[in-house]
């Protein structure tokens, strides 16, 4: 694993899988009376979110700080760059402060790895979201939520390996989507994309994914029923999309959830449209929804990626 994390397609499947041990450890600390060690006293963290965040964001806050790190927020609607400083520059101010890590989510695919190729190894650059490109963390923690929930743990042979898992939705919008299938692919999953026709990527066929526009004949033969968010402020075409014929065909409803076998999981990146991509009794009252564990394991996920990064030679407690 480089300086950086940019895109788990970067990472091999011995790398991934020790992150995901890694985060074992970290999710044992956050279970503890006091959830903080001090691996990464004296180092700053660097925040720059330029797309709205409430998971993300707060998650790589509270990880940063369970290690003891200092956390710099950026504002971007209140910094200089509203005054028209260049990311560059704004990038470059960050560095001279002496930060250790730059958090940053863009609407711009390749961004971050852009900035991770102009600092070098001076500072670690974590991509918390680029366009419609990727979100390894969020990757990460599906793929651990998975592990977890079908293995216990994901130990130091992490796998998902006899699992067929479903993303439904929004797949051409969704960086979350490309990211999942890098991290269920590189474990040993089977994945079947389902989504209408018009939100199936023009590239899909270099993916290693079934594709189905049928939620309904698919779904008797998945283990995991991954569910996407619609990304209305992506879409350009609004004729793309009718919601009613969505909920019908593709939303995780009442009836649609009472014919998933008791064993099936569904899971959901959030912020979850209610009512369209899942129904709220389904949201709000069905065991078999993952949704909060894996907001909790992705403090976890993130306080094993800053340490891996940050805390070479260092001991967790």
């Amino acid at each position: 694993m480089s300086n950086h994390l940019i895109d788990l397609k970067d990472l091999d499947t011995e790398a991934m899988r020790e992150l995901l041990h890694l985060t074992d450890r970290f999710v044992e600390v956050c279970q503890r009376p006091i959830p903080k060690v001090p691996a990464l006293r004296g180092r700053t963290v660097a925040l720059i979110f330029f797309e709205d965040s409430t998971r993300t964001r707060m998650s790589f806050d509270l990880a940063a700080k369970r290690l003891s790190a200092d956390v710099l927020d950026f504002p971007t609607h209140t910094s200089s760059l509203s005054k028209g400083e260049s990311l560059q520059d704004t990038v470059e101010t960050i560095r001279a402060f002496g930060v250790d890590a730059l958090v940053i989510r863009h609407g711009s695919g390749g961004l971050p790895g852009d900035i991770a190729e102009a600092v070098g190894e001076t500072i670690s650059v974590i991509n918390a979201g680029d366009g419609l490109n990727a979100h390894p963390t969020q990757g990460l923690l599906d793929a651990y939520t998975l592990c977890q929930h079908f293995n216990g743990a994901a130990g130091t042979q992490a796998s998902l390996s006899g699992l067929h898992v479903g993303i439904v939705g929004d797949i051409k919008h969704s960086r979350v989507a490309r990211t999942d299938v890098a991290a269920y692919s590189s474990l040993g999953a089977k994945i079947t994309v389902v989504a209408p026709e018009a939100l199936v990527p023009d590239d899909v066929s270099e993916w290693p994914v079934a594709v189905s526009n049928d939620l309904d004949a698919v779904l008797p033969d998945l283990d995991v029923v991954g569910l996407l968010r619609i990304q209305k402020e992506r879409i350009t075409d609004d004729s793309l999309i009718s919601i009613d014929d969505y909920i019908d065909r593709y939303g995780m409803t009442e009836s649609r959830a009472d014919k998933l076998r008791t064993e099936v999981v569904i899971t959901h990146p959030g912020p979850v449209n209610r009512g369209i991509e899942i129904a709220d009794a389904v949201l709000d009252k069905r065991p078999n929804v993952l949704v909060q564990q894996q907001v909790t394991n992705g403090v976890a996920v993130r306080m094993a990626v800053l340490f891996r990064l940050l805390g070479s030679g260092i001991e967790i407690d």
